[in-house]
């Protein structure tokens, strides 16, 4: 099995190399044959790893960088004015070919401007799109776009289907996933003309095509991918959020009211761990930016040592997997149905 690099913005997200080192250092003990770049500040990267009693060495080095991009600067900021970031220098190592995945938990919009200037966008691609995984009734699903593009021709959601189909058959194994279009319902003359124009191109493709489907079908799991624009997607990724959030929060309230509730929750103490583990949003934590020429992984800004952890984990699955070359092979193959008007 072919060697696999991975080069981390250590810089990037609210903890930076606090988060960062400790989850390159454990993603490299449970892969003994992954080499990690550690991109950023050099002090501070050697810093952060003789705290954590590690050197570097044949699997890991460090790569500085002299610029860190701010989790609130504009993208078209960080993209002029940083070039020599270290989510830049990150995301240039895969252009380079000196790694094969990158990940950043740094700000978002200028992770996908760098990445898309860098990078630029796969054979037949009009626009990258933010794809991830999220827990469901049967298991998981993929999501996309979930916030990098706004507005979305029918062609485009045509594009986001074919990539999410394959991010999804890459990573979970399967051959033929079913692919729903998410909607205000599940007949076919709702949406609006976008929506509709795209389903009428799912229809005439050689996609697994279920039609449309709406919210509450997320986490049913009525499909393993769910196809909308971004600004549909990021509204339907952070309500979710905040349900658990507050759900969470409801659980801990109950179980404090009385003396005897808290000794309920000592009895059901294995199933709450059991439940909380299931649902632990930092097993998912990764999201793709997928239709680029190389695989850029975006952690959340916020995202722990664990967290961020599993974003590495999902970075080298798709490096492994080939997600490109198989979104290359296979939008060659899915041409946009021409007897379709999209007018």
């Amino acid at each position: 099995m072919e060697e696999i690099t991975v080069s981390i913005d250590a810089m990037g997200g609210d903890h930076g190399v606090h988060v960062t080192v400790p989850a390159a250092l454990r993603f490299m003990k449970a892969h003994p044959d992954v080499n990690v770049v550690l991109v950023g500040v050099q002090d501070a990267i050697e810093a952060e790893l003789k705290a954590r009693h590690a050197r570097t060495g044949p699997r890991l080095r460090v790569h500085a960088a002299t610029e860190v991009v701010a989790m609130d600067e504009a993208p078209q900021s960080a993209l002029k004015n940083k070039k020599d970031s270290s989510m830049r220098v990150a995301i240039n190592l895969v252009k380079s070919g000196e790694a094969h995945a990158c990940v950043s938990a740094g700000n978002t919009g200028a992770l996908m401007a760098t990445a898309r200037f860098v990078l630029k966008t796969l054979p037949g691609i009009d626009r990258p799109a933010i794809a991830k995984l999220l827990p469901n009734m049967r298991g998981v699903s993929c999501v996309l776009d979930l916030g990098a593009n706004i507005d979305c021709t029918p062609e485009q959601l045509y594009q986001f289907a074919v990539m999410g189909s394959t991010l999804f058959g890459a990573l979970n194994h399967s051959e033929r996933p079913s692919v729903g279009l998410l909607n205000i319902g599940s007949e076919d003359i709702k949406g609006n003309e976008s929506v509709k124009a795209a389903a009428e191109l799912l229809r005439a493709s050689k996609l697994n095509f279920h039609g449309n489907v709406e919210g509450n079908d997320i986490y049913k799991g009525t499909v393993d991918v769910i196809v909308c624009d971004g600004f549909t997607g990021n509204v339907a990724l952070k309500a979710s959020e905040g349900i658990a959030k507050m759900m969470a929060q409801f659980l801990k309230e109950e179980f404090s009211k009385s003396w005897w509730r808290k000794l309920i929750a000592v009895v059901a103490m294995p199933v709450l761990l059991s439940f909380r583990k299931r649902v632990d949003p930092r097993r998912f934590n990764g999201a793709s930016l997928v239709g680029l020429r190389g695989i850029v992984v975006k952690s959340h800004g916020s995202a722990d040592s664990y967290a961020f952890y599993c974003a590495l984990e999902q970075a080298l699955e798709e490096a492994r997997s080939g997600v490109l070359h198989k979104i290359t092979d296979i939008m060659a193959d899915h041409v946009v149905p021409a007897a379709v008007s999209v007018d």
